[in-house]
């Protein structure tokens, strides 16, 4: 059966674990090797079920492990060419290679989808497991494109992010310019924004949400479902039964995975 793992999520790090028990694929290596190590222990996975690593972006957040983890487990990573270029020499790119159509790994088909945000070549991924269940994951997201939109809709699962209330933010201790690139096309998407696509998905079929990279300092947990929960149960869909609504933490010591 196809899991999801989420490891961690959040400005301090952002790495999922998707697949079967026995093999899978680690989406993003945002924190260190011994701690991603660790955390898949912690949710079950042998480390060397990993066949090799997906990449949304090349920000330290999403990458800080990637060149002693990908070594050490002798890993192929892979993404976008603009992504693997921005990270340079801080990758061994003999093993590195460019996502240009569909990738076959571990018992999965990888697509990817362009997004927005203020780096290289930042992507998204829609997979297909093993056992022909549909996952979508599209974080660090400027805006909602038609592109993002299509690439979700029909998922099984959707991992998207909810990154801030926008009120928090407009209120709280950030610089301007940090507020301003927040709410930019190439920032994060906003509670409001996140929830607003939710019931078109659950529509095509998503029966499993997990909010993504919340702020630590503009957003919480409770503040994030509630907004996302209110704009799926106003357009008739009812928790627990049309679907499941969870938020990714920032460390998931708990060890929760999701079978879908």
């Amino acid at each position: 059966m196809a899991r999801l793992c989420p490891l961690f999520s959040g400005s301090s790090g952002n790495s999922y674990y998707i697949g079967s028990k026995s093999a899978g694929v680690l989406i993003d290596a945002g924190r260190n090797a011994k701690q991603i190590d660790l955390m898949l222990n912690t949710c079950g996975i042998d480390p060397k079920s990993v066949k090799g690593i997906l990449l949304t972006h090349e920000h330290s957040d999403h990458i800080s492990a990637l060149r002693v983890f990908a070594k050490r487990h002798s890993l192929p990573v892979f993404s976008s060419e603009g992504t693997l270029m921005a990270i340079g020499d801080s990758l061994d790119h003999s093993n590195a290679y460019i996502l240009e159509s569909e990738l076959q790994i571990a018992g999965m088909t990888v697509s990817h989808f362009h997004t927005s945000h203020d780096c290289a070549e930042p992507i998204g991924f829609r997979i297909k497991t093993a056992d022909d269940k549909i996952f979508a994951l599209a974080t660090d997201l400027g805006y909602i494109s038609e592109e993002v939109e299509n690439s979700l809709l029909g998922a099984d699962t959707v991992v998207i992010e909810s990154n801030h209330d926008p009120e928090m933010l407009r209120t709280g201790m950030y610089p301007y310019y940090l507020k301003k690139r927040i709410l930019s096309n190439q920032g994060h998407i906003s509670n409001d924004t996140c929830a607003q696509i939710l019931p078109k998905l659950a529509k095509s079929g998503t029966t499993r949400f997990v909010l993504a990279h919340l702020s630590s300092e503009n957003n919480s947990r409770r503040v994030a479902l509630q907004t996302s929960l209110t704009s799926l149960v106003q357009a008739g869909y009812v928790p627990n039964s049309d679907f499941l609504l969870d938020a990714a933490r920032r460390e998931n010591f708990e060890g929760n995975s999701i079978i879908f």
